[in-house]
């Protein structure tokens, strides 16, 4: 068991320090430090890790490691989408009321699109109210509508 949890930390550390892209290359990196994994346990490592990809500033995937969030919410400050542009995990749609936002979500979605949305520290938004599958956003006075759907355009589709 310590061994494993030896590579498992030593995969957080990897990821942390480096763009991986894919499994071969983390398999790469870990034979480098002596340490020789199948592909099978590697998928077994990365999903015990909950590591997801992400797209980088290159248009690349990366992997990141969840409960780290850093990468993640550097990204969303310089203004990069965290996944692909229209590809949102659970999204389900948006409307405008004035200065109100509302967009739905499938259950569970909604709070970690809520964080990515506080995360990119607009100066359009006051705040959001996430439950499970709504967010309520409230927009600054004055910002006009081609601003916000250009501004949530990083976040979720808009047609």
């Amino acid at each position: 068991m310590r061994n494993r949890r030896n590579r498992l930390q030593l995969i957080i550390s990897i990821i942390k320090k480096n763009n991986i892209g894919n499994q071969n290359d983390l398999a790469r990196i870990l034979r480098s430090y002596g340490i020789d994994v199948t592909q099978a346990t590697l998928s077994r490592d990365l999903k015990a890790l909950k590591v997801t990809k992400v797209a980088s500033d290159k248009g690349e995937y990366i992997y990141i490691i969840p409960d780290n969030n850093e990468l993640q919410d550097s990204m969303l400050q310089r203004g990069m989408h965290s996944i692909p542009s229209g590809q949102q995990a659970g999204f389900v749609s948006i409307n405008f009321s004035g200065n109100i936002v509302v967009i739905k979500t499938r259950n569970g979605y909604a709070p970690g699109l809520a964080y990515d949305i506080d995360m990119s520290k607009s100066p359009l938004i006051i705040g959001t109210i996430a439950g499970a599958d709504t967010i309520f956003i409230v927009l600054k006075e004055g910002v006009s509508r081609d601003e916000a759907i250009h501004f949530f355009s990083r976040f979720v589709p808009m047609d």
